[in-house]
């Protein structure tokens, strides 16, 4: 799979989606409304198979759910120092973002990369000025926008 900088996203009509997908997309409908209890149910309910449901399932999205969420992915390069990764969340937190995921790798000559997705509904600053405070952060070598649904 290609790393998440290099991967390309489109919108297509649902009509030029595979069946799969569109199972996939119904399966997820059905979880998230709690009609289903378990993804067994969900792919049982569709008639899909649990293999194609967990292809699918990370790559198909309502295009009114990506609107909603407002999902910013922000890729930074840290210097590796005690309590670095507890100052940048704080600088995130202070700015009303709620941390979706982190990954972090393990430090290698003194560097380490973070991969940060925020959910921005409620961020109070503006994007481009998130970005210059954490590139402001002593520790913090580079910091880039990968992906966003964010104004």
């Amino acid at each position: 799979m290609k790393d998440v900088s290099e991967q390309r996203f489109y919108l297509v009509r649902e009509d030029v989606l595979t069946e799969a997908m569109q199972k996939t997309l119904d399966a997820k409908q059905l979880l998230q409304s709690g009609e289903v209890a378990s993804i067994w149910d969900a792919v049982k309910k569709v008639d899909l198979s649990r293999s194609a449901y967990y292809k699918y399932r990370d790559a198909v999205f309502p295009f009114h759910s990506i609107v909603r969420e407002r999902i910013l992915t922000v890729f930074l390069q840290l210097e590796d120092r005690k309590g670095t990764l507890a100052t940048l969340l704080n600088t995130v937190a202070e700015a009303q973002c709620n941390v979706l995921t982190i990954h972090q790798t393990i430090p290698i000559q003194g560097r380490a990369n973070v991969t940060l997705s925020l959910d921005v509904t409620a961020m109070n600053v503006q994007l481009d000025d998130l970005i210059q405070q954490l590139k402001r952060l002593d520790f913090v070598e580079s910091a880039e926008v990968i992906s966003s649904g964010a104004s």
